[in-house]
């Protein structure tokens, strides 16, 4: 009963972006939330990008359907995914889930099942997290909604997805993701911590829309622009 608090003064709290002290049961010091990159009501709903992208919009092949981020992927956003995917601060899952949950355009969580990008096995194993698996329970239970593990990765001869040009990462078979359920949802909301080219969020949609889900949207923490 000792051992927390006394880990506590030796080990004070520390800010999961910067680590200076933060408030009482704060993940992030004041100055680190203030200075979260939010990207506002004004992006694309079809790439999650700002502004309406119309015809160059490059999710416009790509097969899911809906994607959207409420920060950019940089400064105190980036560090945060940085602390819960290296160093496993399974704190930073819930503040992005809590903010996700309360920044979400109207309906877009509404009646979708959360199913959360599977990660390399390999890595996972490395890094002994699910960190997007991790975030879809945070958000789903924040939702109330149901998550389920729909879908599994095998490791891929292709090599990382990181440093990868995105033809590269869009190329077929780089990514091979297959449905684990033997029954679907009609719609499926994909779960993840950072949205870049949109390769794992397509190949993952390509898979389960094969299976019979009609609709496929995205909901990551952050994403690059």
């Amino acid at each position: 009963m000792l051992l927390a608090p006394l880990l506590g003064l030796l080990a004070p709290p520390a800010c999961l972006a910067c680590g200076r002290p933060p408030g009482p049961r704060d993940v992030l010091c004041r100055d680190c939330r203030v200075a979260l990159p939010w990207l506002g009501p004004g992006v694309c709903a079809r790439c999650g990008l700002p502004g309406r992208c119309g015809r160059t919009c490059p999710a416009r092949r790509l097969a899911y359907d809906r994607a959207w981020a409420p920060v950019a992927y940089a400064g105190p956003a980036r560090r945060l995914v940085g602390a819960l995917k290296e160093r496993g601060a399974v704190a930073a899952a819930g503040l992005m889930a809590a903010q996700m949950a309360a920044t979400a355009p109207p309906g877009l969580l509404a009646g979708a099942v959360l199913s959360a990008v599977p990660a390399d096995p390999l890595r996972r194993r490395r890094r002994g997290l699910d960190h997007a698996g991790r975030i879809a329970a945070e958000l789903a239970s924040r939702c109330d909604l149901e998550a389920a593990a729909l879908l599994r990765r095998r490791p891929s001869r292709a090599g990382r997805q990181a440093g990868a040009s995105r033809r590269q990462r869009l190329a077929e078979g780089r990514l091979p993701v297959e449905v684990r359920a033997r029954a679907v949802p009609e719609a499926v909301l994909l779960v993840d911590d950072v949205h870049t080219t949109g390769a794992t969020l397509h190949a993952c949609a390509v898979a389960l829309k094969a299976a019979g889900v009609r609709r496929v949207g995205a909901v990551t923490y952050a994403r690059t622009l």
